[in-house]
C-alpha cells in the first residue's frame, strides 16, 4: 500500500475535527478514564476511604492489619502509551467502506492525539505476521502524524505464515522496559497460545485489547455463491449463502469463537474493546470509557464494550 505524509496529515486533521475535539469535550478533560493508572509508579499506602477505587486495595496489607488499605500511585505526569499493532493480512479485510487496517489507523490516531495533547508520549510496534518495526515513544502532534504515516505506508502482505501473536507479545514485553499503558490492536486471528504472553504483558503494563471485527465475519447475508479466502494462506472455498442452515451454522461458530476470545481476554486479566469496521469511532471510545468507569465498581475485565 502506497501512502504519503500528506495522507496521514489529512486523516489526522479530519480525526481531530470530527472525533478528538468532541471526545475531549465529552470526557471534560478526564481522559484518564481511558486508563486506570495501574501503569504508574507505586508511591505509598494509606487507609481506604469511601471515594477510593476498590481496584487499588492492597489485600495483603488489609489482611495483615485487618484495616482496608489502598495503594497510592504517582500522578500521570509522564505516561507513555504503546500501541502493539497487528498488520497481518487478515487485518486488511473489510466488507464495507473501511477495512480493519483503516479502523486501526484511526483508533491509533485518536488515542495518540489524546495522550500527546496532555503532554504524554506514544510509541508503536508494527507486526505484519513476519517482521516487526518499532517506533520510539515521543510526544507531540508531528510524532502522531509520523506513527500514522508508518501504518498507512506499511506494505500489505498478500500472503504470510499463520500469524503468531504469542511470539509478538513476548518480544514486545521484552522491549518495553518501563511500565506503560499498552493497547494491543488486532483481530486476534492467530495461532493458539497468545493468552499466556498477553497475561504476562498485562502483569507488567496496563494492557487493553482492541479486537477488530467486520460484520461479514459475524453473519453472512443471503447473496448466493460466495468465495471465501483465508487471508493468511490464500486458500479458497466456495459456499452457497442461500442455504439458511449454513448461514446459521456460520453465525453459531462465529459467536462461539467470539466467546472463546473474550474468555482469553478475561483469563489474561485485560479489558477489551470490540471495534467493528462499521462502528462510529467516537461512540466506540465513549462506550469504552463508560466501561472503564463501571469496572471501578467491581465489574470483571475482559468484557468488550
Amino acid at each position: 500500500m502506497s501512502a504519503s505524509p500528506r495522507q496521514a496529515e489529512a486523516l489526522l486533521r479530519r480525526l481531530e475535527w470530527t472525533v478528538v475535539r468532541r471526545l475531549d469535550g465529552l470526557l471534560q478533560g478526564d481522559y484518564r478514564t481511558l486508563f486506570r493508572g495501574s501503569g504508574l509508579d507505586f508511591a505509598d499506602l494509606r487507609e481506604y476511604q469511601a471515594h477510593d477505587d476498590v481496584r487499588h486495595i492492597d489485600w495483603n496489607v488489609t489482611a495483615r492489619t485487618q484495616v482496608p488499605h489502598v495503594r497510592i500511585y504517582n500522578e500521570d505526569r509522564d505516561v507513555t502509551a504503546w500501541f502493539l499493532l497487528d498488520l497481518s493480512p487478515s487485518v486488511d479485510f473489510g466488507s464495507g467502506e473501511k477495512d480493519k487496517r483503516q479502523v486501526l489507523t484511526e483508533f491509533v490516531g485518536v488515542m495518540s492525539r489524546l495522550f500527546t495533547h496532555h503532554g504524554n508520549k506514544v510509541g508503536a510496534i508494527l507486526f505484519d505476521g513476519v517482521d516487526e518495526h518499532r517506533i520510539p515513544a515521543r510526544g507531540g502532534r508531528r510524532h502522531v502524524m509520523h506513527v500514522m504515516d508508518k501504518i498507512l505506508a506499511h506494505p500489505r502482505r498478500l500472503r504470510a505464515p499463520s500469524t503468531d501473536l504469542g511470539s509478538f507479545f513476548r518480544h514486545a514485553g521484552a522491549a518495553l522496559k518501563r511500565r506503560s499503558v499498552v493497547f494491543v490492536v488486532s483481530d486476534f486471528v492467530s495461532q493458539p497460545g497468545w493468552q499466556g504472553p498477553l497475561s504476562m504483558l498485562s502483569r507488567r503494563h496496563e494492557t487493553v485489547a482492541v479486537r477488530l471485527v467486520d460484520p461479514l465475519e459475524l453473519a453472512l447475508p443471503d447473496i448466493g455463491l460466495l468465495a471465501f479466502e483465508d487471508a493468511e494462506t490464500g486458500d479458497q472455498v466456495f459456499v452457497d449463502t442461500t442455504d439458511a442452515g449454513f448461514r446459521q451454522r456460520f453465525a453459531s461458530l462465529a459467536g462461539q469463537w467470539r466467546e472463546e476470545v473474550i474468555g482469553e481476554f478475561s483469563q489474561a486479566g485485560v479489558d477489551a474493546l470490540e471495534l467493528s469496521t462499521d462502528d462510529d469511532l467516537l461512540d466506540a471510545i465513549l462506550r469504552f470509557s463508560g466501561m472503564r468507569k463501571a469496572s471501578a465498581g467491581g465489574t470483571s475485565p475482559g468484557v468488550p464494550a
